[in-house]
Parts: structure tokens; sequence; C-alpha cells
């Protein structure tokens, strides 16, 4: 078992759900942490879960690769390094492809696909550096393809080979790269909240113990794609 404590990670789309899920996960395991977002209220939200101690909050777009940039230098200005990164940003609008808007396809080409180099291209040389640990947060959407989904669909089978592509690329730098493609999981995605009838479902808490076990799994195993699902259906 691989010892994480006092390592560094980077959280996209941390302020709740997965992300946040996460990244309570890694601080309990002594961890420091830095989350991502959009939207300041959520992001103090976050940190009030998380506590003060060893969090970092940074206000950044995941479409926008100068905001990453920026992101990534406040947090080894923070910490003075960057070992794990989890880009687990995404949008999901759903509609038949005659009906699709230009805008929500860009938006989630752009969030969850785009935003998703953006991320790891950011912080490539620090995780080569650290023979650090890069993780995407998919779907099973990234592999099963239905009604209404075409441009959900198109973003995380995208993201599911940007992954797999990125871990031949960096696997001879000792970087790993995974990516874990969760069914229906307890979180506010797609405007929902969650309620008592979400039980059935994966937790964002299992998303980060799976993410830990990952983090301190032995240096030669590599899960480079992870389906998981609930148990059983509703």
């Amino acid at each position: 078992m691989q010892n994480i404590e006092n390592k560094v990670a980077y959280i996209t789309g941390a302020s709740k759900g997965i992300g946040l899920g996460i990244a309570e996960a890694l601080v309990r395991s002594g961890v420091k942490v830095a989350i991502s977002g959009r939207d300041t209220n959520a992001l103090e939200k976050a940190r009030q879960t998380l506590g003060n101690q060893n969090v970092l909050v940074i206000e950044s777009d995941v479409r926008n690769f100068n905001d990453e940039l920026k992101a990534v230098q406040q947090i080894v200005s923070e910490f003075g390094k960057l070992d794990i990164v989890i880009a687990n940003a995404g949008v999901g609008k759903f509609a038949s492809i005659d009906e699709m808007s230009l805008e929500d396809w860009n938006a989630m080409i752009d969030t969850n696909l785009t935003g998703a180099f953006h991320t790891l291209k950011a912080t490539c040389e620090h995780l080569k550096a650290n023979k650090g640990y890069y993780i995407s947060i998919a779907s099973l959407a990234g592999t099963n393809f239905f009604a209404k989904g075409a441009a959900y669909n198109a973003s995380k089978f995208g993201l599911v080979g940007f992954t797999q592509a990125a871990m031949l690329d960096l696997r001879d730098y000792d970087v790993k790269c995974t990516t874990i493609m969760p069914g229906s999981v307890s979180t506010n995605f797609n405007g929902h909240t969650p309620n008592e009838d979400d039980e059935w479902k994966i937790q964002p808490s299992d998303i980060g113990q799976m993410v830990v076990g990952l983090l301190k799994m032995n240096p030669n195993v590599l899960p480079s794609k992870i389906e998981v699902r609930p148990t059983k259906t509703k």
C-alpha cells in the first residue's frame, strides 16, 4: 500500500457531488487538497464541509485554459507541489439531436472533454516530475449510448478515449492515468436534489473511497478503466 499522506491533490468541479466526496475522502487520508469550481458560494460551503486546514479553494472554469494554469500556480505556491489530479468537472443537458442547441452542445464538449484536457495539460509537467496520478471522472454514458444523450455521450465517450490515450503517453514517466465510469450516483447533477429515494444509488463517498484505493495501490498496478454500478436498480 502506498502512503498518500501529505500528497497534494487538485480536484475540479469539487464544490459538491462526486468531487466533494472525493475531496472529503482525501482529506481524511491526510492529503492536502485544492478544489475548484465556478460557483463561489458553493465553494465556500465546500470549504466549511472540508475544514480550512490543508484545503485550498480556487475559482476556475476548466473551459478556460488560462484559468487552469493560474489554478496550478496557486496550488504550487500554497503547497509546494502537485501529485494528484482529479478531472471531475462536468455538465449534462439532454435533448434529441434535432432539438439540441449549439450552446448546450458546446457547454458539454467544452466542459466534459476539452476541460479535462485543459486540466491535464496545465498539470502534466508537475505530474511527470512527481510520478503523479491523473484520474478522470467519466460515466457509463462513455460506453453506453442512449436517446437524447448525443452530446453527453459524445463528451463522455471522448473523455474515456482521451484518458486511455493519455495513459499510454504518460506511463513511461511513471504517471498513472485512470478513468472512472460511474452509473447512477446520488448527486446534484442536472438540477437533481439528493433525497432518501437515492439510497440505492452509488454515493459520492463511494467514489471517494475508490479514488483513495487507487492512489494507495502498488505502483506496478494500473487499473486504467473502471466501470462501477449500483448493486441493484431501484
